[in-house]
């Protein structure tokens, strides 16, 4: 192949990859690299959170230093990766894209954070919550039905569990916050394991706050 031609189709693969980097980076959108895949279907397709979003759901989770938190369909890690670097605490970022896994991964590394948020390619329904004081969820609610047991049976007593648009069933939210942006209102919900092995603190309150 002539050295001219060759040298464009190098140029070439090295515009793709960067506008590859920097449609997931600015617009969420997703594109397929050599060896990145699913471990199982998702059962949510990405839809990135929105920034102002993350940090209402960080601020009703109500963290602490000594907090982990984990995010079960993570995405790009951003929630995790907010809340280490704006609250200081640790994180675990679980998703089946393995691409979405990667790029986290970078992101971590680039911002400083790779020593306090660590990243599982998993299946959440195989991920041990035992570590875990607060649980972060923008699924869907037929998702979260189906995680009721994992996390009745793996939280600890006092462990919060947020969820950002999709509610739980039957368990009464000990708050939700709602928040209007890009012009959609979005529920936020909070929940909080009981000291009872087998029960969810049931106290319904509902709450606006300014953000």
């Amino acid at each position: 192949m002539p050295k001219q031609e060759n040298n464009l189709i190098t140029r070439r693969a090295l515009i793709r990859a960067a506008a590859g980097a920097a449609c997931v980076s600015a617009a969420g959108c997703i594109t397929p690299m050599p060896g990145m895949f699913f471990i199982r279907p998702p059962g949510v397709p990405f839809d990135p959170t929105p920034m102002d979003v993350v940090s209402a759901m960080l601020r009703l989770a109500d963290l602490k230093t000594w907090d982990t938190v984990f995010d079960l369909g993570c995405g790009d890690g951003r929630i995790v990766m907010a809340a280490a670097r704006f609250y200081g605490v640790r994180g675990v970022c679980v998703d089946v894209d393995r691409y979405l896994i990667y790029e986290g991964r970078e992101n971590a590394r680039v911002n400083n954070l790779f020593d306090k948020v660590f990243f599982l390619n998993q299946d959440m329904f195989e991920t041990d919550l035992g570590d875990a004081t607060v649980v972060m969820l923008y699924l869907s609610r037929e998702m979260n039905l189906a995680l009721r047991p994992k996390l009745k049976r793996e939280l600890r007593p006092g462990s919060r569990i947020v969820s950002h648009m999709h509610d739980m069933g039957d368990w009464e939210p000990r708050e939700v916050v709602k928040v209007t942006s890009g012009g959609q209102e979005r529920p936020i919900y909070l929940w909080v394991i009981d000291g009872a092995p087998d029960k969810i603190i049931a106290e319904a309150k509902t709450e606006q706050r300014d953000l």
